[in-house]
């Protein structure tokens, strides 16, 4: 539980300039499934109370939408019965309970020889770039200089001018975006499935279901677009009379099942919607054009808030896959 709440830290609000001023511990209490540190075999549920509540910044979101929030598309869905306070069930807050369980499922993977790491690839709009993670091979020094950075980055330079980055924006009214790379080291060969249940499929839907994501991609993403099928393809070799693929291009994934090298992606996140900066919008409920000016502590930037929340997305997927697919790759844990 200690370990837990290690995890669910990384994720929680007022504990560094670059984020929003809300002080929510972020606390959690397990209600019931554990007892002494033991899964008991009911259901594990769990609780996060939040104390440092302003819902009156919130009232008139009901009735003037935020530009680039869920403010607009809820009115239409729910006919003006959503509850706006703290952006509802479109609010950011609900990763903390995704923590929760991401959190367990990474102890689960972690004791049978999986490890997930993440930190922050690249933000703001004129991008400042971290090192990538190491595709092949764990690498200890990265994950310690992401813990011991001022931001979860690799190079100390670039968590630097990544916070330089956020404070022109907080300065400015504004917000700026970012990604996140996330590695799962470890996973055996030959698990997921092809077409809809794939590995790729597994961990993208659980990802979408972060309000700010707006892009998924594995290995090279993107970019395998531009080059030769000579440079992307990962050609094998033998590693103790076993083929492994000899470079990771695939993010260790192809036709949806694992290939026995890390599991390598990235998710975009847009900038903070609510920003201080005064933008057109309109009143739904008395018809006319207005300009919104929104109160309330928001964050600059959540793209470091979301790193764990990445490894929390992956951690569920890749469990829930190993869960069905590998029983005799998961030898039971001695006691």
């Amino acid at each position: 539980l200690d370990e837990l709440q290690r995890f669910l830290d990384r994720r929680a609000p007022g504990r560094d300039a670059t984020a929003t001023s809300r002080n929510e511990a972020d606390k959690v209490r397990i209600v019931s499934g554990i007892v002494d540190g033991y899964t008991c075999g009911a259901p594990i549920a769990a609780v996060i109370v939040n104390d440092d509540t302003r819902s009156v910044d919130y009232e008139e979101l009901g009735r003037i939408p935020r530009p680039g929030h869920a403010d607009y598309t809820a009115f239409i869905k729910y006919r003006g019965h959503h509850d706006v306070a703290g952006g509802g069930h479109f609010s950011g807050r609900l990763t903390a309970p995704l923590c929760i369980a991401g959190g367990i499922a990474k102890q689960v993977l972690a004791r049978h020889g999986v490890r997930i790491a993440a930190h922050i690839s690249a933000l703001g709009p004129r991008p400042v770039v971290d090192e990538p993670l190491d595709a092949m091979h764990i690498v200890p020094k990265q994950i310690d200089s992401i813990r011991s950075n001022s931001l979860p980055c690799i190079d100390p330079d670039a968590a630097s001018a990544m916070r330089d980055t956020i404070s022109h924006a907080k300065l400015s009214l504004d917000s700026v975006g970012g990604t996140v790379e996330c590695v799962a080291y470890g996973m055996p060969a030959g698990i997921g499935d092809p077409m809809f249940d794939g590995i790729e499929n597994r961990i993208a839907r659980i990802a979408f279901g972060i309000p700010a994501v707006k892009g998924v991609e594995f290995g090279d993403g993107f970019a395998s677009a531009r080059r030769y099928g000579s440079e992307h393809n990962d050609p094998y070799h033998l590693v103790d009379g076993t083929a492994q693929p000899m470079s990771n291009n695939a993010g260790g994934i192809l036709g949806g099942i694992t290939t026995g090298l890390p599991i390598v992606w990235n998710m975009s996140i847009k900038p903070t919607p609510s920003i201080g900066r005064k933008q057109a919008s309109v009143d739904l409920v008395e018809g006319h054009e207005t300009v919104l000016s929104i109160r309330g502590r928001h964050d600059p930037c959540i793209v470091p808030r979301a790193v764990p929340v990445a490894e929390a997305v992956c951690a569920l997927a890749l469990l829930d896959a190993l869960l069905e697919d590998a029983a005799p790759v998961m030898p039971p844990l001695e006691a």
